[in-house]
């Protein structure tokens, strides 16, 4: 492998708001749930337009704020050492279904062209999924350009507590978790939950991540997540440890250490986060692309020199502003594996910035093709309405395509509310996954059939398909 780094409820939880290595680090991000924009599917965008002012490209700026490794190491320590990935994919213990094994509503998620060729769908008799929303992908695809991390296939799927029901208790409103799936048979994939949350008090007590998982990478030894403030939308990303993942000895409701021993609300395993970037520019807003924009999704590009991280404005549902994706490169240090590039005050320049008509964004994707010299930026539309497939456009400063299909030639071919992307280079596939659980009424619980779906498309037939 190359790249690796060395490798009764919770009172007192009820808003953590961590003081990590002297920087406040604010882990308690609002459970709001990222609608999709109302915009026609079937309107082209159009190409990519350049974005070079300076003030423009600064309000894409990152801060970087780590947590000091003392702390680390005293939760880790406390909580008995590192399990590892190994550790949780030997413990999976929820069977994924294969694609034939899928239900019809469940397949009608899928995309239209190009078809998927390979799907998975949830064990039906995992409960826990209720009120849960599936919102990103990474995959070890991204950690390592061999494609596996050790002698692992792994790909991660990251998931949202969300519960609109009113009168209902917010314990668990906003709390994220990855499902870890273990990849190495393709026909026999498991997963197993892990709990992400916030080191407290140096490392003697840790609390709940409360956020929205839109968009996750994962790349050399860190997973980062994107983040959405609860109080003022400031904080962008999370960054993990995937060499710090911890065991929960105690079975119980309470998050963090209780008597005798470390819960995770029933979670058997924990990651701890190390860090985060905020927006330097302060909060972010969702009114219109003048502003600091949310983050949306992310996804790892590794045709870039170095490679990097590219991200996608996010808007609130029926909006009409033209988006803004851009990229982060990596840190190319030894000793900063898995970070972004920083300079002397620890901030992040964006190296690239584009602004795209298209909107209702949930997934971007940038790859340059061999021999070119600037890349294809692939941008997920998701319809905001229910059994309505959504768009999968590719773009670059001259023109703007997608797949057709159906008789009238329509542009909504691709999967029913499809969330992030994460491209497996050493594969070709092309991944991403359905979220869409809400019933008749738009309420955020499972309706019988629930039209989620884990598949993949070689990014050569996503290619081929556009018009």
């Amino acid at each position: 492998m190359t790249s690796r780094g060395r490798h009764r409820r919770r009172k007192k939880g009820r808003v953590l708001r961590a003081t990590l290595s002297g920087t406040a680090l604010a882990l308690t991000a609002a459970a709001t749930i990222i609608s999709t924009s109302q915009a026609a599917g079937s309107d082209n965008p159009g190409p990519l337009t350049s974005i070079t002012s300076s003030s423009e490209v600064n309000k894409l700026q990152l801060h970087e704020n780590l947590v000091s490794g003392t702390t680390l190491d005293t939760l880790q320590s406390g909580m008995g050492g590192n399990v590892g990935v190994g550790g949780v994919l030997n413990s999976a213990n929820h069977p994924m279904r294969n694609k034939a094994d899928c239900d019809a509503t469940e397949s009608a998620a899928l995309p239209v062209e190009p078809t998927a060729t390979r799907a998975y769908c949830w064990d039906s008799g995992d409960a826990t999924t209720q009120k849960w929303l599936p919102q990103s992908v990474t995959t070890s695809g991204d950690a390592d350009n061999d494609g596996k991390w050790g002698n692992d296939r792994v790909i991660l799927a990251g998931w949202t507590h969300n519960d609109h029901k009113a009168g209902e208790p917010a314990d668990d409103k906003g709390l994220a978790r990855i499902a870890f799936i273990d990849a190495n048979d393709p026909n026999d994939l498991k997963y197993r939950w892990v709990l992400l949350v916030a080191p407290l008090s140096g490392g003697q007590d840790f609390g709940a991540v409360r956020s929205h998982v839109g968009g996750m990478v994962w790349y050399q030894d860190k997973l980062i997540v994107t983040a959405k403030n609860g109080a003022d939308h400031n904080n962008a990303l999370f960054v993990f440890d995937m060499n710090r993942i911890l065991q929960a000895d105690v079975n119980s409701t309470e998050i963090g250490k209780v008597s005798g021993g470390w819960s995770a609300r029933g979670y058997q395993y924990v990651m701890p986060a190390i860090g985060s970037y905020n927006l330097t520019g302060g909060a972010c807003s969702a009114s219109n692309n003048n502003a600091v924009p949310c983050f949306g999704s992310i996804s790892l590009d590794r045709t870039s020199t170095p490679d990097s991280l590219v991200a996608n404005e996010w808007f609130s549902s029926g909006g009409s502003e033209p988006a803004r994706v851009w990229r982060y490169y990596y840190s190319t240090a030894s000793d900063r594996t898995g970070l972004l590039g920083s300079n002397a005050s620890d901030n992040v320049n964006a190296d690239e910035a584009y602004e795209t008509k298209a909107v209702g964004l949930q997934g971007v994707l940038s790859h340059k093709p061999s021999g070119a010299s600037k890349a294809d930026w692939y941008t997920g539309y998701a319809p905001g309405t229910r059994d309505r497939h959504g768009t999968l456009w590719r773009q670059n400063e001259s023109t703007a395509k997608a797949a057709k299909c159906g008789g009238g030639g329509s542009y909504a071919c691709w999967g029913q509310h499809t969330e992030s992307l994460s491209y497996w280079q050493e594969t070709g596939e092309l991944w991403t996954l359905t979220e869409w659980a809400a019933n008749k009424d738009n309420e955020w619980e499972l309706p019988a059939i629930p039209e989620r779906v884990l598949y993949a498309v070689p990014l050569s037939e996503v290619d081929g398909s556009v018009e």
